[in-house]
Order: C-alpha cells, then sequence, then structure tokens
C-alpha cells in the first residue's frame, strides 16, 4: 500500500485564526499611556496586530530601542492578566480546520507571537486539539520574525517543501517570511493586512473570507 503524502499547512494566529485586535490594543495602548503617549483613534493602533512589537513601538510612535524594549515589557505587564483573552475566533474557523484534520493534513501554527502566550491562548478557545506544533517567538528573541519562526518548523519536519505545504496568514511579513523559506502563502483578507501590500510582496493567492479560504485549501489539497 502506497503511504499518503504528507501535507502541511501553516497558520499565523492574530489576524488569521482569532481576531486579537481588542487585545493588542488595549496592551499598546496601556504601554503607550506609560511614555505619556495617548492615542485618541483606535484606528492608528490597527498596524500593532501582526508585526513584532519591539518594531511596531519603534516605527509607529517613534520610540528609541532601548524604549520599545520596555514598551514591550510594559505591555506584556497588562498581556499576561488581560490581554491574552481578549480574542474572538473567527467564524467558521472550528469547520474549516476541522475539514483539514478529516484529510490527513499536519496543521501548525507560525506566529510571532512568544510561544508561551500562544500555548494558554489555543487551549482556552478549544484550538489546542487541531494543532500538532506550535512555533512562536521566545522571550528572549531567539525567532524574533517571521522567516525565523518558519525556520525553526522546518527544523521539525525536514519533509516540508514548495510542493506539500502552505502558509496561511494576513499581513506581508506572512508573505515573506514564507517566501523567504520557500512557501507559498494563501493571504486572508479579513485579517488587519492590506490586499495592496501583500500583492505587492508577490503573495500566491488570496482568500476573501473564511468560507472561501476553505474552499481554496480543500482545492490545494485535492491536487497534492
Amino acid at each position: 500500500m502506497c503511504k499518503e503524502k504528507e501535507r502541511f499547512i501553516l497558520f499565523d494566529l492574530d489576524g488569521t485564526l482569532i481576531d486579537s485586535g481588542r487585545g493588542v490594543m488595549n496592551c499598546v495602548t496601556y504601554a503607550l499611556e506609560k511614555f505619556d503617549i495617548h492615542p485618541t483613534d483606535r484606528e492608528e493602533l490597527h498596524p500593532y496586530i501582526g508585526p513584532p512589537l519591539l518594531y511596531a513601538f519603534q516605527q509607529y510612535h517613534g520610540l528609541s530601542e532601548e524604549q520599545a524594549e520596555q514598551a514591550l515589557a510594559y505591555y506584556r505587564e497588562r498581556y499576561t492578566v488581560k490581554g491574552l483573552y481578549e480574542n474572538d475566533v473567527y467564524t467558521g474557523l472550528y469547520e474549516t480546520l476541522s475539514c483539514l484534520r478529516e484529510r490527513g493534513v499536519h496543521l501548525l501554527v507560525a506566529t510571532s507571537k512568544p510561544e508561551e502566550f500562544v500555548k494558554r491562548i489555543l487551549p482556552h478557545y478549544d484550538l489546542d486539539t487541531y494543532f500538532e506544533f506550535v512555533s512562536g517567538d521566545t522571550f528572549d528573541k531567539k525567532r524574533p520574525n517571521k522567516e525565523a519562526v518558519i525556520a525553526y518548523i522546518k527544523q521539525q519536519y525536514p519533509s516540508i517543501s514548495s510542493d506539500n505545504t502552505l502558509m496561511v496568514g494576513d499581513t506581508k511579513y506572512d508573505v515573506l517570511g514564507a517566501h523567504a523559506c520557500d512557501l507559498p502563502v494563501v493571504g486572508v483578507l479579513y485579517g488587519y493586512g492590506e490586499r495592496e501590500e501583500m500583492l505587492a510582496c508577490g503573495v500566491d493567492m488570496l482568500a476573501t473570507d473564511m468560507a472561501d479560504l476553505r474552499r481554496i485549501l480543500l482545492d490545494w489539497i485535492a491536487g497534492v
């Protein structure tokens, strides 16, 4: 009997599996206020959802590297108590993950969020049973970007290749990180990224909503 070909799908977390906007923005607000920065419009905090926070504090509010380190500490001060659980699971996600698992696909999480946080979030939303491996950053920043996160997964799963694996994410960071690791990407438009940014980075496919994502992934599985 021929062994069924292995297939892998890597999922970003924030903006792809869960809508983490409330928690992230509440914690960013808390951190910025420690520097006497008081955002008046929640929209200006949306860019913080997705990219590494050290980069975001410097890029979006002009903090120095040293200040960004302190802001991250303030962020985690609130996040570990409240923000960790201020999320919403996207409608239709459980059904999509069930369909993929039924077809024998290996489901993995690839996120810039620290792994220890992710391992608390997933069971809180009954998502841990769907995923067999989590790769994220570490508190000592060993994997500070999406390329490093995905490279770590490839070390654990040597059979992963561009022929049997997809990355699913909502921002240009997912596209750039996956492409740097020679993996194709499905970008989702229901998260926090921008269509134009992902297209500019050469995203391989785009899904408008969860139903569209499910269709794309099932079509891909059938063709692998």
